[in-house]
């Protein structure tokens, strides 16, 4: 298999998987917003329209005019807000929400829902979209999701199905061209290792944040991702925030992921994070940028 990789004028490309509307802002925004800036095409992909959440902004839980029937619409709106601020491209994958279960015993999910699909079925119009994209980058969540919703477990299938379907000539030739993404990261936004060094540092400063204090002694060391690729995102920390800011329903603007400012977060950490799960070209580690190593015209594959 020959990974073909953007001549020295090519544009490089990327795609950003996530399971709902609010994801793209709240994980990896800071890089995905780097890089549309910096002239990359960038494409942020939402698997389902996150029809079955709730409202989370306290702001708004008494809004009458936001009701279940015209929340999706407003969550795509939001969306689009969104999108706008980060400077990216989206598209839809056209999935309903599985909603959170709870309860014990714990009820099933809807049926016909996103977490619910077999996975081939599920990663079809993923396979559609990265063989007419043509990624050179793909990011997605680790197989807990980053946190076990239903949805970001199936999104981290979905991926990593299309990932090597898309590059499989006998799999739905009618889905377009067969087409190798080069690298797939997933990403590791929300680690022991960051709030520890943030909370160190507003520690040091005689600023101690109290939730930050208590996450920590809820954070198990040994569940930290390894951390291969750490991109510079503090000139973007704004850009981040405005676009969760613009999903309204689902974000508190006075919640925790405010609460601690940007000169702290930039003194302190200022990356964002990520760990590489598969290459199909060689790769020094650790990285600094997804595209390290695939700024050449085309490299083989890895047998």
């Amino acid at each position: 298999m020959t990974v073909q990789l953007p001549a020295p004028d090519e544009t490089l490309r990327m795609v950003a998987v996530h399971a709902h509307p609010d994801d793209e802002s709240s994980k990896g925004a800071g890089t995905t917003a780097r890089y549309a800036r910096e002239g990359a095409q960038v494409t942020v992909i939402t698997c389902t329209g996150g029809e079955r959440g709730d409202i989370l902004n306290p702001r708004l839980r008494d809004d009458p005019t936001l009701t279940p029937e015209v929340l999706p619409a407003v969550r795509r709106r939001e969306m689009a807000t969104a999108q706008e601020i980060l400077g990216v491209d989206h598209e839809w994958l056209g999935f309903v929400d599985s909603g959170l279960p709870e309860g014990d015993p714990m009820p099933a999910l809807p049926e016909g829902s996103f977490a619910t699909l077999p996975v081939k079925e599920a990663a079809a119009p993923l396979v559609e979209a990265l063989r007419r994209l043509r990624p050179h980058v793909l990011t997605t969540y680790d197989e807990n999701g980053g946190y076990p919703h239903p949805d970001h477990v199936q999104t981290n299938r979905v991926s990593l199905a299309a990932f090597d379907l898309a590059a499989d000539p006998d799999f739905a030739p009618e889905l377009g061209e067969p087409w190798a993404v080069a690298k797939l990261y997933y990403i590791n936004g929300f680690h022991r290792q960051r709030f520890s060094a943030v909370a160190r540092h507003m520690r040091a400063a005689g600023t101690p944040n109290e939730e930050l204090e208590q996450m920590l002694q809820r954070l198990d060391e040994s569940t930290d991702r390894v951390l291969t690729t750490r991109i510079d995102v503090r000139e973007f920390l704004g850009v981040r925030d405005d676009a969760l800011r613009a999903h309204a329903t689902q974000v508190d603007p006075d919640g925790p992921f405010f609460r601690i400012s940007h000169d702290v977060e930039t003194e302190a950490w200022g990356t964002e994070d990520y760990e590489l799960h598969i290459s199909r070209i060689g790769v020094k580690l650790p990285e600094q940028d997804l595209f390290a190593g695939l700024r050449h015209e085309s490299v083989e594959a890895r047998p």
